[in-house]
């Protein structure tokens, strides 16, 4: 038998292990130095802002974040080599100064929007720009999981309660059922419904539309029209599920009694509002798919 020389493989290996040692090492330790960094602020978020109704969208949204970014890993990796340090700096002592306002004066908008400007700055200093643009879905589908001042909460919820609460009320009266409206209370039967904000808030419109931007970057057409079309309609789309939510909540008020409208079955009327909102999207989409195909 003749002995096969093994010098070359084993000088490849050597050769190879550091350099993926070297590509490795740097994104390891930033991703310790971020873990750090975030972690008392997301510790808070889950015991506090995020544990309630009106944000309890935020952990979804920060998983599905970092699944993203995980997935977009051996692009950024890939990518050439070009470090953008000017700019990379610029970006994380920009990313830097909002975390630090923002932890000590307790401004959570600085605090957790400083997140994507730190990974993107980080990524421009590693990699460079040509990585950076394999991120960008991910880092601004992380801007939904930022709270919103609740000043402008406020300011936007109270029309958008209004107006589900009259189409709700639109809704049901035309088909017979004794429902009558006052500001954003409903009044069907015997029973009287607030329509609070994380029925029809904002916050659940900011959470719709963050579900459909991912369907759009899930199924990834082809055609620019169908996008930007079906971005553009999943505003009026989150609008309707929120009031197919509330029409069951009512319902199931009217038929069954206060305490299953506030028990369990008021929680799967959530689970209601997002499995409506994702049939009508693509419900929507498949219409435009049609629709552009004749066209074409």
């Amino acid at each position: 038998m003749t002995k096969i020389n093994s010098a070359p493989i084993d000088n490849i290996a050597t050769i190879f292990k550091p350099s993926i040692t070297k590509i490795i090492a740097p994104w390891a330790v930033t991703l310790i130095g971020l873990v750090g960094m975030y972690f008392p602020t997301f510790r808070d978020l889950l015991n506090g802002l995020w544990a309630g109704d009106q944000q309890g969208h935020g952990p979804i949204v920060l998983a599905v974040s970092i699944w993203l970014l995980w997935k977009k890993t051996p692009q950024v990796i890939d990518a050439s080599l070009r470090p953008a340090f000017a700019a990379g700096w610029g970006l994380l002592f920009l990313g830097l100064s909002l975390y630090i306002i923002g932890r000590s004066q307790d401004i959570l908008l600085f605090e957790v929007g400083s997140l994507i400007f730190v990974i993107a700055s980080i990524t421009l200093i590693l990699r460079g720009t040509e990585a950076l643009k394999h991120l960008w879905f991910p880092l601004v589908f992380m801007v939904f999981m930022i709270p919103l001042p609740g000043v402008f909460v406020d300011a936007m919820t109270q029309p958008m309660k209004t107006a589900v609460s009259y189409a709700v009320e639109s809704a049901l009266y035309a088909v017979g059922y004794p429902i009558s409206r006052s500001g954003v209370i409903l009044q069907i039967g015997q029973y009287q419904l607030l329509v609070a904000d994380a029925c029809a808030g904002l916050n659940t419109l900011f959470t719709l539309e963050a579900l459909g931007l991912l369907y759009l970057n899930l199924v990834k057409h082809e055609s620019v029209a169908r996008n930007i079309i079906l971005a553009i309609c999943i505003v009026p789309i989150s609008f309707a599920a929120n009031i197919i939510r509330v029409i069951a909540l009512t319902l199931i008020t009217y038929h069954l009694g206060d305490e299953a409208g506030q028990g369990f079955l008021h929680g799967f009327a959530g689970m209601v509002l997002f499995m409506a909102a994702l049939l009508l999207i693509i419900l929507f989409d498949g219409f435009l798919r049609i629709i552009l195909a004749r066209k074409s």
